[in-house]
């Protein structure tokens, strides 16, 4: 099933691309979210009619982003792990965790944003990534430090 998304999606394409999707995705998570149309003639005539509205609301939704990533580039968090006598964690450090450790910071983020690349599992100091918006990415520091 061909539809044209009216967002950029990171796994599918670019805003206002047509893309061929199954019909199921489509159907049930694409169209309902308001992230895709069917392209149809009639729908790919408005898309073209609505781009400028679209475009001025994607513009808007950067700056908002962008605003957003200036007040976290200063945060710095620890977070205090259990360590094992060679310094290995028990576990990882989870998108969960930092999601606690920021909102101690009256900082709130949805855990599904945020990128650890690949897994904390090593005492240290790392960068997490936040996806605020297709075109920005703010970074905050992190330290994992061994459990008193």
């Amino acid at each position: 099933m061909e539809v044209i998304l009216l967002r950029d999606m990171r796994s599918l394409g670019s805003r206002g691309e047509v893309v061929n999707v199954k019909p199921g995705y489509a159907r049930n998570y694409l169209i309902p979210k308001g992230y895709g149309l069917r392209a149809t003639p009639a729908n790919v005539n408005y898309y073209e009619q609505q781009k400028t509205k679209i475009d001025a609301s994607h513009v808007e939704q950067r700056e908002l982003a962008e605003a957003r990533a200036a007040e976290l580039a200063g945060i710095k968090i620890t977070i205090a792990k259990r360590v094992g006598e060679s310094e290995t964690l028990y576990g990882s450090v989870t998108p969960t965790d930092v999601e606690a450790a920021l909102a101690e910071k009256a900082v709130v983020v949805d855990k599904r944003r945020l990128d650890l690349g690949g897994g904390i599992k090593t005492l240290g100091e790392f960068i997490v990534q936040i996806d605020l918006h297709p075109e920005v990415i703010a970074e905050i520091q992190l330290t994992v430090v061994p459990e008193e």
